[in-house]
């Protein structure tokens, strides 16, 4: 399916069945999702740019004089999205920020969200993170003026993805620099703000299954806060990758697809 527009967000809708809804993360875009579509050819595969990321660098919720971005304001973008597709009800997979940005929608929306799979997975920034994102939106805004986000990017993809990943698969370094590299810096820098403001969603009020999936390498989202997020929620469980750091379906795409595909079909 081509490309579709919800308030200027793009929109790619494709398959037949349940819906899925994808949210990527920093830096992300709705291609981060690619690798898991072949095992999920019996359900209906959403992915979103979301606002000020990737082909979204003019949604309306970045335009000039709307509110500050936040975790909450990308919530109900997506809700505005389902709403245009007619879906009533979705399994919402994340990755990073998509993961806070999801567990929000589940409290915002508990009726819309029929279970969580977080990849990669953040309850709430740290403030060594939230440190880290102020500097890095005020390096994006620098790079606006300089030329592009590649030294970001380098930065980003080397910090990152697993020592298994950098050696063994260059496709995927390159793919992540790409990703990184080519987003609008305004938009990275107002979703670096977010992420940098952004405050845990009331876990105790969602009540759908959760399946979180990390990287033993994860230097972004560590294993450990990963499961101090799973033990806040009252139905979830974790599944660990080797060799892997925070981008796993990326890095572990085999290993994502059996994992995710295992869990939606345990919700049909």
């Amino acid at each position: 399916m081509a490309i579709a527009w919800v308030d200027r967000m793009a929109v790619d809708s494709r398959g037949e069945g349940d819906a899925v809804l994808f949210v990527h993360g920093l830096g992300g875009s709705l291609n981060v999702w690619s690798p898991l579509l072949p095992a999920l050819a019996r359900w209906r595969c959403v992915r979103v740019d979301l606002p000020g990321a990737g082909r979204s660098h003019r949604a309306y919720a970045v335009a000039e004089g709307a509110p500050p971005l936040t975790a909450e304001v990308h919530a109900q973008a997506l809700q505005r999205v389902c709403a245009a597709l007619g879906i009533v009800r979705a399994h919402v997979v994340g990755h990073s920020f998509g993961t806070l940005i999801a567990q929000h929608l589940a409290v915002m929306a508990p009726q819309l969200v029929r279970s969580l799979a977080l990849f990669g997975a953040l309850w709430q920034p740290a403030q060594a993170m939230r440190e880290g994102m102020r500097a890095r939106a005020a390096a994006a805004r620098a790079a606006r003026d300089s030329g592009g986000l590649f030294e970001i990017a380098e930065g980003i993809s080397d910090f990152a993805l697993s020592a298994s990943t950098k050696q063994t698969q260059p496709v995927t370094v390159a793919f992540v620099r790409e990703c990184v590299g080519a987003q609008d810096p305004e938009g990275l820098a107002k979703n670096c703000l977010a992420l940098a403001e952004a405050e845990g969603a009331r876990t105790e009020l969602i009540r759908c299954p959760v399946l979180v999936v990390n990287g033993d390498e994860d230097q972004v989202t560590p294993l450990s806060g990963a499961r101090q997020l799973a033990e806040r929620l009252p139905d979830a469980r974790v599944e660990v990758l080797s060799r892997c750091g925070h981008w796993p379906m990326l890095e572990r795409p085999a290993e994502c697809q059996r994992a995710l595909r295992e869990f939606l079909e345990r919700q049909r």
